[in-house]
């Protein structure tokens, strides 16, 4: 297991890394919020050599839009991994099941060549999505004993606490297998 993190706006440009084998930054949310630090919070990554992922925070309605926009901001590396942040938005609202399809179908049509993963808690994987599409993989949040997330699908990445950041364990043996993985598109 790889240890890493995800990072937004809330944490700073400059982060540690060690002991950190990747990190997902939030690049994007809706069709026109970026994240202000993305520059400087992915300098931060490759600098330190990590996998770098980045994630879209999906809003309901005009997917295609959200997906051009997401991919538009990403920074656009080979190896990179692109994910979809599926839950309710500040509002109480949530894309449906045939909208996340939709948004990963279109990021993979956009970027053929990355890794597109799903991202969600358990209880929108149990209880919400009905048609178990996550593209690439699944991110699972499961704030429980890091690495065994309490469901019966195939994993990629386990975010197992949010205390004092969110902290994640990916399902490799080792980074170069990661990359291989991440490069295999």
């Amino acid at each position: 297991m790889l240890h890493g993190i995800d990072v937004s706006a809330y944490q700073p440009s400059s982060y540690d890394t060690d002991g950190l084998s990747f990190v997902f930054i939030k690049a994007t949310e809706g069709r026109s919020y970026t994240n202000p630090r993305l520059k400087a919070q992915t300098k931060t990554a490759r600098d330190a050599e990590l996998v770098v992922g980045f994630y879209h925070f999906l809003w309901p309605g005009n997917l295609t839009a959200q997906a051009e926009y997401f991919v538009s901001q990403a920074p656009e590396k080979h190896g990179d991994i692109l994910a979809v942040d599926w839950e309710r938005t500040a509002e109480g609202t949530r894309a449906s099941n045939a909208e996340k399809d939709r948004f990963i179908r279109k990021v993979k049509e956009l970027r053929p060549h990355h890794r597109v993963l799903l991202y969600c808690n358990r209880d929108f994987w149990l209880n919400v999505d009905t048609t178990s599409y996550d593209g690439d993989g699944l991110w699972i949040a499961d704030y429980v004993t890091a690495g065994e997330p309490r469901i019966r699908a195939k994993w990629r990445f386990h975010q197992y606490t949010d205390d004092p950041l969110d902290k994640n364990l990916a399902d490799f043996s080792s980074r170069t297998a990661m990359k291989e993985w991440a490069d295999a598109t």
